[in-house]
């Protein structure tokens, strides 16, 4: 099956957001919308516009040491890494700059960073930058494990976001369910009105992309 993408275009700049609709599963959820970021989180130009996007809702008065990056979002984090210290955001570390840091994932999904990443966690200001939010379990397992590391949170950043608030941070975004999806879906498998229709899965979708299920299903 050939996935179609529809791109929605950004108001606030030239990012686009790009949508296919249908039948998806996800690790924690179906939902009816899978929501292609590639280019933004690979392409610089987008990247760049992003980090730009999401900068501007933060206070200069954010202190913000560290960037924690989850789904691939590394290109972005940078962008914004750059951006902030450009615009003179403060933060506490030794040399002035703004550490961006991925996690390492165990087998049960439980996020960890190894002797040699973990100093960049440990009594720092950390921003924690996903791809989106939807039911809000990646932006809470990032939280506890920034806390476990004795770290600081202090906000959620996503190109895309069905909450407002996660583990009582609220979730700043480009796009939103409220403003640009509002028939947006995502809920357990037992809950889905999909299933109970009898619609048949697309695809799975995760941080890497989307595997579309052919025609024999």
């Amino acid at each position: 099956m050939a996935i179609q993408l529809i791109s929605y275009p950004n108001l606030q700049g030239s990012l686009p957001l790009r949508v296919a609709r249908g039948h998806f599963a996800t690790s924690h959820s179906h939902i009816n919308y899978y929501i292609d970021l590639t280019m933004t989180k690979h392409r610089l130009s987008e990247a760049r516009e992003a980090a730009i996007l999401l900068c501007a809702k933060y206070q200069m008065s954010t202190i913000i040491d560290t960037i924690l990056c989850l789904d691939g979002t590394e290109v972005i984090g940078a962008c914004m890494a750059s951006e902030l210290s450009r615009a003179g955001y403060a933060n506490m570390n030794a040399h002035r700059t703004i550490y961006v840091v991925t996690p390492e994932h165990t087998s049960g999904s439980q996020l960890i960073f190894r002797d040699n990443t973990a100093p960049m966690i440990v009594g720092k200001h950390v921003l924690i930058l996903a791809a989106s939010v939807t039911t809000g379990y990646t932006g809470q397992a990032a939280v506890e494990a920034v806390r476990y590391y004795s770290g600081i949170p202090v906000g959620i950043s996503a190109i895309f976001s069905c909450v407002d608030t996660c583990e009582g941070f609220p979730v700043t975004s480009i796009y939103t369910m409220k403003h640009d999806l509002d028939d947006y879906i995502s809920c357990p498998s037992r809950d889905c009105p999909l299933c109970k229709a009898g619609v048949k899965l697309d695809g799975m979708v995760n941080s890497h992309g989307i595997s579309s299920f052919g025609p024999s299903r």
